[in-house]
């Protein structure tokens, strides 16, 4: 996740500088929720193209990882979505929880972490060892092979 949010730093940036260009924004409050939905659309746009499209973002081709549905074949556009969508479950429930109890300082970064964790320790519950919302979504991340058959290991 470290590299691949590198790789879409650049993304964004290009982006949200072609966005505040193209609409003279002047100060981060003017237009500021026409920028996060359009920040939004372009990641959403990224993660969906590229799995659908070989399976694979810039950052799944450096760890030779895919993503397949459940059975082995190309993803869809529906079911690529879906788990872009799911895959915020990793962090908004803890954005949301530190929203509602009023979080302040350190509680701000400790509940999103704890959010994280606790999504990332559910792949022990899978007997495939998945994470949930994979699961969900009918994917799955797979390992590539090399050409002598033998898995490629990151």
């Amino acid at each position: 996740m470290v590299y691949e949010s590198m790789l879409l730093f650049g993304v964004i940036f290009v982006t949200g500088f072609l966005f505040s260009w193209l609409f003279g924004q002047r100060h981060a409050l003017y237009l500021r929720h026409f920028m996060q939905g359009w920040l939004l659309f372009v990641l959403c746009s990224y993660f969906v193209w590229f799995w659908t499209h070989g399976g694979q973002t810039l950052a799944m081709k450096t760890w030779h990882v895919r993503l397949v549905a459940a059975d082995g074949g190309p993803v869809g556009i529906g079911r690529a979505l879906y788990r872009f969508l799911l895959c915020w479950l990793w962090i908004l429930p803890g954005l949301a929880l530190a929203w509602m109890f009023g979080a302040r300082a350190w509680m701000l970064v400790l509940i999103p972490a704890l959010n994280i964790l606790l999504w990332a320790l559910a792949v022990r519950l899978d007997p495939q060892r998945q994470f949930l919302h994979d699961r969900i979504a009918g994917t799955r991340l797979v390992r590539m092979e090399d050409e002598s058959g033998k898995s490629v290991t990151a």
